[in-house]
């Protein structure tokens, strides 16, 4: 007699082995229609059974549809459904308690429709139920021994280990579907949260520079006032970018000292200042692989300049008090609302800094020059407050909008998204009116610059910057601007050429 070689693996020890395969995928459910396969595979197998398959519930529908099958009709029987109380595989659905049928022709709940119209010869069928949190999701089942025998009681103990290992998958998988259906729900709410509103000309190309410096890892430095909107460009920059899927960190350097602001961007060691109990990370080394973004960089002392500058050429820092270097690969967007090169010029900036920041800079305009934006934003306003409010039939009257078109906005876009809340807030619910805005159109604007100067200077620079807004906001139009200043086009054209507006 001769016997088996010591190498050769048994059915048993293949399907075992397979087993521990699928308890390693379950967790993690890389791909849920191969590990369902495998899940079916290898209980057709341990259960020496001729055919086996899953049916999934479509608890629209109330049917079961096959999602695995095995045997020699597993293709065809995917074209097949069960309505929930039809045959054994209904019927377990239905109950939520498994059946062991011997000999089905004795039996009957016995569906055999199926295996008539495949032309498959079924003696018995053993069939439990698969479940999420109690509730029947499913049914897996198999279809006579390959010997022929009939199918045993101690075969339904192993087929509920497997019923439970797919429930189980099945489950997990659906909850990676749900976190990253609301990842992407997140990602399309903070979109919109962080969308950059406007169609003035000036507007958008800034929009569209930023568009095409985002696929880059070149430094971006953001120029504008405060309001102006300088983190939604820098976030926009991200999302744009070939970096969208990694993070993007945000830190205001005006907000910190520079020990304060040391140990942010690059973190420190334990033990390396008193209170320091353990290992902290930073802000660049959290950036790796994506972007951070430096709001007011001209608040920075020359001593983190230094260090800034170092990290910006070389891709590597030392956290406080470590002396290991990390490297790191972070894009860096930065912003001011100061005049940074007047900040280099007299000493107060780093001139080598400045150049490694300002490869490409994106200048936003001011509010008032882009007034014709002022509508859309205060419209796109408004609807996030009427949906925080519930107020669905809040509008803003002609009058309240006039006011905000004739107003010069210090504040930029931040300072109109506050004024719109407050007359949200403040109002009668059912319209805004100029008198809920906290706004004074009758306030003086002359810069401070113009004081000292002569009358006759001070009126053409009123006339050069009204000519200059009333262009913007009829896009360029000088028949449309002429007839809102009151003068004759002819005139118009003749100020443009004395003031040299030709490119507004």
């Amino acid at each position: 007699m001769l016997s088996s070689s010591p190498n050769t693996i048994s059915p048993q020890e293949t399907s075992i082995a397979r087993l521990k395969v699928i308890s390693s995928w379950v967790s993690s459910v890389q791909d849920i229609d191969k590990l369902l396969e495998l899940i079916i595979e290898t209980a057709t197998q341990m259960m020496q059974a001729k055919a086996s398959s899953l049916l999934l519930l479509d608890p629209k529908t109330r049917q079961l549809y096959f999602k695995v099958a095995t045997g020699e009709k597993k293709s065809e029987v995917k074209d097949y459904k069960v309505k929930i109380g039809q045959g054994i595989a209904g019927r377990v659905a239905e109950k939520g308690t498994p059946l062991l049928i011997q000999d089905v022709k004795k039996d009957p709940r016995w569906y055999g429709e199926i295996s008539k119209s495949l032309g498959l010869e079924t003696r018995s069928i053993a069939c439990v139920p698969m479940k999420m949190n109690d509730e029947v999701i499913g049914v897996v089942q198999i279809i006579d021994k390959q010997d022929g025998s009939p199918i045993q009681n101690q075969d339904m103990q192993t087929l509920e280990v497997f019923a439970e290992l797919a429930a189980l998958a099945i489950g997990n998988a659906r909850k990676i579907d749900q976190v990253k259906q609301e990842n992407r729900d997140l990602k399309e709410e903070l979109g919109a949260k962080y969308q950059i509103i406007g169609e003035s000309k000036t507007i958008k190309k800034v929009v569209s520079d930023a568009f095409k410096v985002a696929n880059s890892k070149t430094t971006v430095l953001i120029l504008g006032d405060s309001g102006t909107g300088k983190e939604l460009l820098a976030r926009l920059i991200h999302r744009a970018g070939s970096r969208k899927d990694n993070i993007l960190v945000v830190l205001n350097c005006a907000a910190l000292p520079e020990t304060l602001l040391e140990d942010e961007l690059f973190g420190h060691e334990k033990g390396a200042f008193t209170g320091a109990v353990g290992r902290k990370t930073g802000k660049f080394e959290l950036a790796d692989k994506g972007t951070i973004f430096l709001d007011e960089i001209g608040e920075m002392n020359p001593g983190m300049q230094a260090k800034l500058l170092r990290v910006l050429q070389e891709g590597v820092f030392y956290r406080v008090g470590g002396n290991t270097p990390i490297s790191v690969d972070v894009r860096v967007v930065s912003a001011t609302n100061k005049n940074i090169t007047k900040e280099v010029k007299n000493g107060r900036f780093r001139e080598d800094l400045y150049y490694r920041l300002n490869v490409v800079s994106l200048n936003l305009p001011t509010l008032r020059e882009r007034i014709s934006d002022i509508p859309l934003l205060s419209e796109y306003f408004l609807n996030i407050f009427k949906k925080e409010t519930g107020a669905s039939n809040l509008r803003i009257s002609n009058e309240a909008k006039q006011k905000m078109m004739r107003y010069d906005w210090p504040g930029n876009v931040r300072e109109l998204r506050n004024a719109l809340e407050r007359a949200v807030v403040m109002g009668n619910g059912r319209e805004i009116v100029p008198e809920d805005l906290p706004i004074d159109i009758s306030r003086p604007s002359v810069p401070d610059s113009q004081i000292g100067t002569t009358m006759e200077k001070a009126v053409n620079n009123f006339k050069k910057e009204f000519i200059t807004l009333t262009l913007k906001h009829t896009g360029g139009n000088r028949s449309k601007a002429a007839k809102i200043l009151d003068i004759q086009r002819t005139y118009l054209s003749r100020l443009i050429s004395r003031y040299n507006l030709r490119d507004v």
